[in-house]
């Protein structure tokens, strides 16, 4: 079957090849070197806007005109504060200090030897995703910076305005002097499908998908290379009876407002049954206002038949849309079974005054971040600490969590002898 893939389509194959010769010198490329690389990008993407938005509009026209969903244009459609949101996050990746080289002591040591591990770059990664044209540059960043070459394959939707970012990246990281071959753009016109990508394990060390989650499990489905998932929406909170409905309120309110994919937004809330219905009443007429559509679980549309009745398929998936449902539970136990039967897994919420409460449900929900009155808003480039985000994960495979730029390592163990064994 592998032979039969690559006949047919031999551009995966090729770019794969080429991305993993070129991995192996970049990967001992100092530090300062790949750091020039991605500064260098963010300059010349800054230099390159009205290239990247005109080619961006025909992109918009041809989806329009094929009826592509209204989230998929969303998607799809760049700006300039978008365009300037993606050259900063370069630019904060570039002056970022090296994440490789970061020598740790091993646990594993001999008599008469030094051992030690060193964070290396994992070698060839695929990045496939849907519309997000920026992201593709984004991506290429956090490769680089930390010694990966990396193979964008992004959807048809943005297929011109895909190749114009590709293209100026490229060039970017030619003139610095980095091997050609660490970014390759696979596109529509080669006519080659996830399949053929995500099968080249001989040369392919991961592969990240971005998008809806039909996506996700395609290339999940599909691969013989290592998958780190990213996750977005569908994430829960839990509304305790020691609680705040204001503090509901603004923390639904502010997990939607990253832009423009809205990774940790709030889609479903759970209510302590014995919660007063006014108060209920209260909270979905705010967020009506801010143009949420409510929903309601069977019981809560008894009691208020204005609501539109969640269908049971959609508890474990993603609205990805201004859209919160809400369900009553018995208590904070049967609502941490039910989120970690429904939930996404990356990203879950309490409200609550109860310190024991807040603990129960920190440790007992199986997701890999928790928040505690707080908003999980989703930010790539956070105003605080020395960290950039590509997304968010909720495996528990190869990392979970938050997509960092250690996220794209491995480690090596070296051992150092004195010629006595």
């Amino acid at each position: 079957m592998t032979v039969e893939v690559l006949d047919d389509h031999p551009e995966p194959i090729t770019s794969a090849q080429r991305a993993y010769h070129a991995s192996l010198k970049l990967g001992i490329t100092k530090g300062a070197d790949r750091s020039r690389a991605v500064l260098a990008m963010a300059q010349a993407l800054e230099r390159s806007f009205d290239d990247i938005l005109e080619a961006n509009t025909l992109d918009l026209e041809a989806s329009r005109e094929m009826a592509v969903p209204e989230l998929i244009l969303d998607w799809l459609k760049l700006t300039p504060t978008r365009l300037e949101m993606t050259v900063d996050i370069l630019q904060r990746l570039g002056e970022l200090s090296d994440p490789l080289r970061r020598v740790r002591t091993a646990d594993y040591q001999l008599e008469d030897s030094q051992s030690y591990t060193q964070l290396m770059p994992l070698g060839v990664i695929a990045f496939i995703y849907e519309a997000f044209p920026d992201l593709g540059a984004i991506a290429a960043g956090f490769c680089i910076k930390t010694g990966n070459s990396i193979i964008l394959k992004g959807s048809t939707e943005a297929s011109h305005s895909n190749a114009v970012i590709a293209e100026v990246l490229q060039s970017a990281i030619a003139q610095v002097g980095l091997p050609p071959g660490c970014l390759e753009l696979i596109t529509a016109e080669h006519g080659a499908s996830v399949r053929d990508l995500v099968t080249q394990d001989q040369y392919v060390n991961l592969v990240i998908p971005y998008g809806r989650s039909s996506l996700i499990q395609q290339v999940v489905r599909q691969s013989t290379c290592p998958v780190l998932k990213s996750a977005m929406g569908n994430c829960y909170l839990y509304w305790s009876l020691n609680s705040s409905l204001e503090m509901v309120r603004l923390m639904i309110l502010n997990s939607h407002q990253s832009e423009p994919d809205q990774v940790n937004a709030i889609e479903k809330v759970l209510i302590h049954r014995q919660a007063l219905p006014s108060s209920i009443a209260v909270l979905w007429n705010s967020l009506m206002e801010k143009g949420f559509e409510i929903k309601g679980d069977a019981e809560l549309v008894k009691a208020f038949p204005q609501l539109q009745l969640v269908k049971e398929g959609e508890w474990g998936n993603p609205y990805l849309t201004k859209t919160v449902a809400f369900k009553l539970v018995d208590s904070l136990e049967a609502a941490i079974a039910w989120i970690n039967e429904y939930s996404s897994g990356h990203a879950d919420s309490i409200v609550t005054e109860s310190y024991q409460e807040s603990r129960q449900f920190a440790l007992g929900v199986n997701s890999a971040s928790t928040y505690i009155n707080t908003s999980p808003r989703f930010s790539r480039n956070p105003s605080r600490g020395d960290s950039v985000f590509l997304g968010m994960s909720n495996q528990k495979g190869h990392r979970r969590g938050f997509i960092s730029l250690e996220t794209l390592t491995t480690v090596k163990h070296i051992v150092q002898g004195n010629g006595r064994f």
